[in-house]
């Protein structure tokens, strides 16, 4: 078909940059980019965190791949004795995009050729040589899809696109011309189309959204507010993070001995996520996955915001730990 010339125009996106991985398998999601993976790889188990959501678990049962579950502690470092059989693949998630020291760990304790890390939090961490590198665009950028997939097997890539991307846009539209709350039903109807995680080629709208985004920019703003709010937080946080190995990060991890800072924070009207509730039916009360969903709060540190955001942040948590006695 031949391209079209006039006529009216479509959304305008800045000048076509080059993608930071251009090697990546692209999907629809990063659950997608998994299944086409375990489709290739086919192997026998796979050792999966307690703490991680259950759309990464749920290419595992569509695959027919037996899943087995390991602990992790309070720096994110796998717990126990998890032996590899052959056939057996290990899955680690770069939590926060902070982990990057207990991920050269994994490479002197297990072989590279059976681990899988999951850098849907880690956007800015390149791939490494190992089995493969998951990543998830939109939780960095304000694209209605996109998983990408870096491996060394010959994946079957798929011949249809994502044909929803129009939809899902809705709620980052709506959030761009009215409000964050304005658009949150039609963001949770976008997460709930995305549970479907039979692969599909990105959309051609994620595609071009991607390349037009100044990926250095966004990171250096990322960094600065973390070093921000860590500045202002770091004594008080349980997590001791490895400030040195750490590169465009998904949020502050901030963890405190407070269940109500939460919905404090959410009053103010500064959104934090809560990862993941599922996780507390595979651990018990006084594991670090159950204090990480109930207390563990990741702060907005994006690249949509700069000083006077991160100092906000910062002040409604040390007014509020303050007023608690908790500091």
């Amino acid at each position: 078909m031949n391209s079209a010339i006039g006529g009216y125009f479509e959304l305008e996106f800045p000048k076509a940059k080059p993608f930071l991985y251009p090697a990546a398998y692209e999907f629809q999601s990063a659950r997608a980019a998994f299944l086409a993976l375990l489709r290739t790889g086919k192997p026998s188990r796979v050792y999966m965190p307690h703490y991680i959501c259950d759309s990464m678990v749920a290419p595992l049962e569509k695959a027919g791949v037996e899943c087995l579950f390991y602990s992790i502690d309070g720096e994110f470092n796998i717990i126990g004795d998890v032996e590899l059989d052959e056939a057996d693949w290990l899955f680690y998630v770069n939590y926060f995009g902070v982990c990057e020291k207990n991920i050269d760990g994994l490479f002197h304790r297990y072989n590279p050729r059976q681990l899988i890390l999951d850098h849907s939090q880690a956007f800015y961490s390149p791939p490494r040589d190992c089995l493969a590198t998951i990543y998830s665009a939109r939780k960095f950028f304000g694209v209605p899809d996109g998983g990408l997939l870096v491996t060394g097997l010959p994946i079957a890539e798929p011949q249809e696109s994502d044909q929803e991307s129009l939809s899902r846009a809705i709620s980052g539209l709506t959030r761009l011309a009215k409000t964050p709350e304005a658009g949150y039903a039609d963001y949770q109807k976008a997460e709930h189309s995305l549970e479907q995680c039979e692969p599909l080629k990105m959309s051609q709208l994620t595609r071009r959204i991607l390349h037009g985004i100044d990926f250095e920019a966004a990171k250096i703003r990322r960094n600065e507010n973390f070093d921000f709010l860590h500045r202002h937080l770091g004594s008080l946080n349980q997590i001791e993070l490895d400030l040195q190995n750490m590169d465009g990060p998904l949020c502050y991890p901030f963890l405190v001995d407070s269940v109500e800072l939460r919905s404090h924070l959410i009053r103010e009207r500064v959104f934090v996520a809560t990862y993941w509730p599922e996780t507390i039916a595979r651990v018990s009360n006084n594991s670090h996955e159950s204090k990480f969903v109930k207390s563990l709060l990741p702060l907005p540190c994006d690249q949509r915001y700069g000083v006077d955001a991160m100092l906000r942040v910062a002040e409604i948590c040390l007014d509020f730990l303050s007023r608690k006695k908790l500091l």
